[in-house]
């Protein structure tokens, strides 16, 4: 019944991870070139090293609901493994609705809060190059949106796959 509900937020989940992998070429020109600057003409940029730290963080956590629908995440499964398949399941399910969900829950909600206020202040960063960093905000809260409905998937996976045992 919720299985092309879990689909979509999957595909969702996959198309943002490829889409935003793509932020790596504009972190490898940034790299290169203030490596080139400040080693050929000894004339480093003011805004290199930020604008690689904005991409690398963005890079960084759109890869998480990716990471989760690709099932790359690390586990400690030493003591899980050695039970049955319904029984790891119900582990998931389990782990999932008590330790997963409120905390996603509550990043989400908090990422959010957090952005609107920065974007309520016009909010820039305290550097010389002073960048707005509100919109880095309010990526920040999709992103965790984006891993908390990824979390709501893999959640009608476990109960549908525990329905199948």
């Amino acid at each position: 019944m919720l299985e092309p509900l879990s689909q979509t937020i999957e595909n969702i989940s996959r198309k943002e991870g490829e889409v935003t992998s793509f932020l790596i070429y504009p972190l490898l020109f940034i790299v290169i070139y203030e490596v080139f600057m400040r080693y050929a003409f000894n004339a480093p940029t003011t805004w290199g090293f930020e604008a690689t730290t904005f991409l690398y963080g963005l890079h960084y956590m759109f890869g998480f609901a990716y990471t989760d629908v690709q099932d790359g995440h690390v586990k400690v499964d030493i003591f899980t493994s050695l039970l049955s398949e319904k029984k790891q399941i119900f582990i998931k399910i389990f782990t999932n609705i008590v330790m997963f969900m409120p905390v996603m829950f509550c990043m989400t909600l908090w990422a959010f809060k957090f952005a609107y206020t920065s974007t309520m202040g016009l909010e820039v960063n305290s550097t010389s190059w002073a960048p707005p960093i509100w919109p880095i905000k309010i990526l920040m809260g999709i992103c965790f949106l984006f891993l908390f409905l990824q979390g709501v998937a893999n959640l009608i996976n476990d109960i549908n796959a525990l329905k199948q045992k």
